[in-house]
C-alpha cells in the first residue's frame, strides 16, 4: 500500500483470505508476510472491512448450500435410525423427537406469509431456498420403504460427502 487512499492491492487480497483461513490475526499476518500491526491497521480501513465482509458472506453462503445439499441424506439417516428396531430405544426416541421438531418448524414456516418469514428470520448473509419437496414416509414406513424413497430421490448418504 502506497500512502493513504491507495488502491486495494494484492497483499490486502491475500490478507482477506488469510484472515478467513487462520485462527488469529498474528497467524494470518505471518502467512502473508506483514506484521500483525499492519494487518490490524488494514482491518480499520473501510475498503478492507467491506472486502472481508463480502468474503465471509460468500464462504457462509457456500456452507449453507452444502448443508442444504446434505439435508435429504440427513433426513433419510434420521428416519432409518428412528425405524430400526435394532437401535436402542432412547436413540430411536431422540430421532423421532428431532423429526417432529423439524416437521413442526417446517409447518410453521409454511403457514407464514413470505413477508412474515423475512421479518421473522432475516437472511443477511445468504439466500436460502427450498431445495427439495420430496415427501417423507409416514411413521409406519419400514426401513426398506425409506431406502426406496432414497433411491427415487437419486441421492444417497455418500452423494453428499465430498
Amino acid at each position: 500500500m502506497v500512502g493513504h487512499g491507495a488502491r486495494f492491492d494484492q497483499k490486502m487480497e491475500q490478507a482477506v483470505v488469510a484472515l478467513l483461513s487462520h485462527r488469529s490475526i498474528e497467524e494470518a499476518a505471518r502467512e502473508i508476510g506483514v506484521t500483525a500491526n499492519t494487518l490490524l491497521r488494514w482491518m480499520r480501513e473501510p475498503e478492507f472491512k467491506t472486502a472481508c465482509r463480502e468474503a465471509r458472506r460468500t464462504v457462509f453462503s457456500h456452507a449453507i448450500g452444502r448443508l442444504q445439499d446434505a439435508a435429504g441424506a440427513a433426513a433419510t439417516t434420521l428416519l432409518k435410525i428412528m425405524l430400526d428396531t435394532n437401535v436402542p430405544p432412547a436413540t430411536r426416541l431422540r430421532a423421532a423427537e428431532v423429526v417432529l421438531e423439524q416437521a413442526t418448524k417446517a409447518g410453521e414456516m409454511a403457514m407464514l406469509e413470505p413477508s412474515d418469514v423475512a421479518r421473522k428470520a432475516p437472511m443477511r448473509s445468504a439466500e436460502i431456498t427450498l431445495m427439495s419437496t420430496t415427501t417423507l414416509p409416514d411413521a409406519a414406513a419400514t426401513p426398506s420403504q425409506i431406502e426406496a424413497l432414497q433411491l427415487t430421490s437419486g441421492k444417497t448418504d455418500e452423494d453428499v460427502v465430498e
